[in-house]
Order: structure tokens, then C-alpha cells, then sequence
């Protein structure tokens, strides 16, 4: 049965979470403070890369099943269950800043119907959904259960996760708005993939934890490639030896320059917040985040290493800006820890990125320079950093990448070459964990 939804904040999560329900056949709404981008998205327009979504959004738009406005009352008045979605980003302290999930929830109790229901889809602090439902309980004229349903979207393939999840959890004080929220979601859990009904503070803390096991396995890899490297003995034939024991699988063992994103980074920070909170020190947690920023600052380490101290004079050619591939982002991405030594210690830099140029534009201004490919960022560079794994950088011609070069030097943060084949063209070349041929 077609619900009504309203989706508060239309932000990563809340715009593919929107489009994919009314994808499913639902009545969407989706609001947001932020008139231009509404009226971006209103035509069909879409303010983030996240492959397939603008396709989605159109299609949607089309048929009539999605539409944005800035009016939270006309959307929630309509609706059988709001999604709030807006951000919460972190504080000094690491503890998410909920201000704008009070904000969302006095609109929602303000404008809802009867028996509605609310769902936290931001990433909250332990214990927000008890504040929430004492919050309406107070304000709301007629009753709003409170739900929590933390995402577990990957940028880059938010789509298919978000349509092929790998479970769904809710944390509900109710029986009848838990199973309004597995009927949301049975078109998406049609393999059998578990509806994991819980109390509130568990389904909090499950978002944190799964975030924090996957930051504590790149930070473990990281650790165990700068102890490859001392020995001379090669990570990706040690990783081979430890992700084949089927406790521990591949996912997440792949050494590089750290991890960086929206969620990882803010996560680990919610969740030693929230251990402190309880006179609770999660060392292991700190330590990752520890391993994590010294990782960010390996490449440019190994560059200082190679030319010295004082890089006045020199240009670099980085490949790759966004934390990851497959998105625009580049929040807390390894590159902008890289790009900002580099241009302290007076390199020029030359950077390009298939997908983030534009962000890197408003981070940097006029401080580096922005070709238009991959090879135009080569011409007279001293040397080449790969900062993300995208594709189209995993073949390129070495021949053409040598001749650009003014140096054949490439230092490689994603281990995406051959260490063998490199020194064999004549490159020196510099990758993570690996023994130097």
C-alpha cells in the first residue's frame, strides 16, 4: 500500500531516501530551508554527484510521485510519516549538534496529523529519541510515535544500498509503527535481508558501531602496511594471508592514505562522546582516529623525504580530491590535508578530480590550478600524488605520464600500480605497505 511521505532536509541522505520511496510506488515530499536548492531540484536538477540519483529524481518529478517544497506544514500536514534527515554536524566536543532535529521535530509536532509517525533518519547522539518523544509528548496536539532508522548508505552507491540493503533497523517503542516501517520497506527487503526491529538507543548505537568496526579495520590495515615496510615485507601478500580466514574477510582491509567522508570520522567521534559521556575512555577508537590523521600526512611525509623540506619552486600533479570515488565529497578527504602541506611548504599544485573539481574550487580558490584531465595536470609536474582510486586512473599510458612528467616520480596513496612494472619504465615510485623492487 502507497504511503505519503514527508522527507525533513533533503541532504544526501534525505534526497535518496526520498527518491527511492517514491521510486517504490509512495507519495514523497521532500522540504528543505534552502529555496535555490529546491528550486534546483523542482527541475529536475540535482546539487550532488551520486551516480543514477539524477535519473532517479527526473523520473519521479515525472510521474508524480516526488516533489519539493519549502513549506514543512503543507508537506507534513499530508503526510502518514515524516523522515527527518537534516544535518548534524559534529561539535568540539565530537557530540553531533542536534539542533536542527528539535528544530525539524516542534515543525512536524506543529503541523502533523493524528497517530503520525515521526522517523530519525540523521545520525543522532544515544538516548536523542527518548528526547524527542518527551518533546512531542509535551508539545504535539495529537499523538507522534518516535522511530529510529539509521542509514547505512555508502556514497558512491547509495542507490543500491539504499534498494539492496544488507538489513534495515528500527528502533520503536511500537508495534504498529514498526510494522508501518517494514511495509515501507518490504519492496527493498525482497531477498529475505533482516528487518531488525529494536529498542530506540540500540538502533543509535548500531548506526555508530557499524561505522567505528569498518574505521578500526582501515586503521588496522594502516598499521600493519607501516609494519610491512619496516620488515620489507609486502601488505597486499599479508592481507591475502588475513582476509582469508572467513571471520575476517576483505572489506575495509585495504591499506591507503585514511579514511575521510560525512560519516566515518563524525561517527567514531559520536561514539567515544558517547562512552565518555559514561566515564567510559574507548582507547581502541582513539587510537584509530590517531592512525588516521598520522595516514593523511604519509604521502606528503614521503614527499618532503624525496625533494626536502623546502618545496619553493615546485609543482605537483594530484590525481584524485574526493575521499572516495564515485562522489563529489571531500569532507575530511585525505587530499585536503595533502594540498594544504603542500602549498605551506610553497608547491605549486595541479589537481584533477572526475567528479569534484567544483568543490575543490570553493575549498581552494585560486590557490592550486584546475585542469580540464588526468594528463594536463602531468605537464612540467616534479611529481605525481594519486590521492583517489578512480578508475579511469587505474590504466593510464605511462609512456605519455613520463614524457609529461618532469620527473618520472609518482607517489602512489592507493596502491593502484605495479611496483615491478613501474621501476621496469623507469619510474620511482612510492605506494603504501609494499616492498620497494
Amino acid at each position: 500500500m502507497a504511503v505519503t511521505i514527508a522527507v525533513v532536509g533533503v541532504g544526501y541522505v534525505g534526497l535518496v531516501s526520498g527518491a527511492c520511496f517514491a521510486d517504490s510506488g509512495n507519495d514523497v515530499v521532500c522540504v528543505d530551508l534552502d529555496r535555490e536548492r529546491i528550486a534546483m531540484l523542482s527541475q529536475g536538477r540535482v546539487p550532488i554527484y551520486e551516480p543514477g540519483l539524477e535519473e532517479l529524481v527526473r523520473r519521479n518529478l515525472r510521474e508524480g510521485r516526488l516533489r519539493f517544497t519549502t513549506d514543512l506544514q503543507v508537506a507534513v500536514a499530508g503526510a502518514h510519516v515524516s523522515f527527518v534527515a537534516v544535518g548534524t554536524p559534529p561539535g568540539p566536543d565530537g557530540a553531533p549538534d542536534l539542533d536542527a532535529v528539535f528544530d525539524a521535530a516542534r515543525a512536524i509536532a506543529a503541523a502533523a496529523p493524528k497517530d503520525h509517525i515521526l522517523v530519525l533518519k540523521s545520525t543522532v547522539a544515544v538516548g536523542t529519541n527518548d528526547r524527542v518523544q518527551a518533546l512531542l509528548d509535551e508539545i504535539a496536539p495529537g499523538r507522534i510515535e518516535v522511530c529510529s532508522c539509521p542509514e547505512f548508505l555508502k556514497e558512491g552507491s547509495a542507490i543500491e544500498d539504499f534498494t539492496r540493503p544488507d538489513r534495515v533497523v528500527v528502533g520503536s517503542r511500537s508495534a504498529r509503527a514498526a510494522a508501518v516501517l517494514r511495509e515501507l520497506y518490504a519492496p527493498f527487503l525482497r531477498r529475505e535481508q533482516p528487518f531488525l526491529a529494536m529498542a530506540p538507543r540500540a538502533a543509535e548505537l548500531a548506526k555508530y558501531a557499524a561505522n567505528a568496526m569498518l574505521a578500526l579495520r582501515i586503521s588496522f590495515i594502516n598499521e600493519l602496511a607501516a609494519l610491512c615496510e619496516a620488515v620489507n615485507a609486502d601488505i597486499n601478500e599479508v592481507r591475502r594471508g588475513l582476509s582469508s580466514d572467513r571471520r575476517i574477510g576483505a572489506a575495509f582491509l585495504f591499506p591507503g592514505i585514511g579514511y575521510g567522508g560525512s560519516c566515518f570520522p563524525k561517527d567514531v567521534d559520536g561514539l567515544i562522546h558517547a562512552a565518555g559521556a559514561q566515564n567510559l575512555d574507548f582507547a581502541m577508537l582513539r587510537a584509530a582516529q590517531e592512525v588516521n590523521q598520522r595516514q593523511k600526512r604519509l604521502l606528503f611525509d614521503r614527499v618532503k623525504q624525496h625533494f626536502g623540506a623546502d618545496l619553493g619552486g615546485r609543482r605537483f600533479a594530484v590525481w584524485g580530491l574526493a575521499f572516495k570515488p564515485r562522489t563529489d565529497d571531500m569532507r575530511e578527504a585525505p587530499s585536503l590535508v595533502v594540498l594544504e602541506r603542500l602549498l605551506e611548504a610553497g608547491a605549486g599544485v595541479s589537481v584533477y578530480d572526475p567528479e569534484a573539481m567544483a568543490n575543490a574550487r570553493r575549498i581552494f580558490g585560486h590557490r592550486i590550478s584546475y585542469c580540464v584531465s588526468n594528463y594536463e595536470a602531468l605537464e612540467g609536474a616534479d611529481a605525481l600524488l594519486v590521492l583517489t582510486e578512480w578508475n579511469e586512473f587505474r590504466h593510464p599510458d605511462f609512456e605519455r605520464m613520463k614524457k609529461a612528467l618532469k620527473t618520472p616520480i609518482i607517489f602512489d596513496g592507493r596502491n593502484l600500480y605495479d611496483p615491478a612494472l613501474l621501476k621496469a619504465l623507469g619510474f620511482s615510485y612510492y605506494s603504501v605497505g609494499r616492498r620497494s623492487p
